[in-house]
């Protein structure tokens, strides 16, 4: 009998663990506080996990503006086929901040064809000239800049991704 109780608390304890280091694969992660003035104007994307949406995307973008209330905003993403000479494609959205008046870092933008995406800002440079974001469960992330960086400034930036625990690996960066 005391040979099975161990036997089974041995097992109760792995599957414990396992499902600890499951629950901490996926921690959902923490969010900054971003003003109003994040939401405006054109944003440079300089790096992001591949995805079948993207193949082909160079000069990539996200240009914002103010919708019809405050919490919604009002998205075009865009990028050149193949090479920055390419042809322009855009896709328009809608987002709506989910936390609006909190941190205003949540954003869900709805694209058509019933696409939408969750936008979480994870940091933001203290000089507010690039910012990282990710979808909730950090399987993708985006680097964004208002200017092409310099490669010590993307390093910065690749590093920054790093620390916040996404396999920077996984990441491309893309022609501007």
């Amino acid at each position: 009998m005391k040979h099975c109780l161990n036997r089974a608390g041995r097992l109760l304890l792995a599957v414990l663990f396992i499902l600890g280091e499951a629950a901490a694969a996926y921690a959902t992660p923490n969010v900054i506080k971003v003003g109003p003035d994040h939401y405006r104007g054109t944003w440079l994307e300089v790096g992001r996990t591949p995805m079948f949406l993207t193949d082909g995307c160079v000069a990539g973008y996200s240009s914002y503006r103010q919708g019809k209330s405050p919490d919604e905003i009002l998205i075009e993403d865009g990028c050149r086929v193949d090479t920055p000479q390419g042809r322009l494609k855009t896709v328009r959205g809608t987002g709506t901040i989910q936390d609006f008046g909190t941190t205003n870092a949540k954003m869900q933008v709805r694209y058509p064809w019933l696409i939408t995406f969750n936008y979480w800002v994870l940091y933001k440079s203290p000089d507010k000239s690039w910012f990282i974001s990710a979808n909730p469960s950090m399987t993708n992330l985006w680097i964004y800049s208002r200017n092409v960086p310099s490669k010590n400034k993307l390093h910065r930036m690749i590093n920054k991704a790093s620390e916040l625990g996404y396999d920077v690996r996984k990441l491309e960066f893309p022609q501007q």
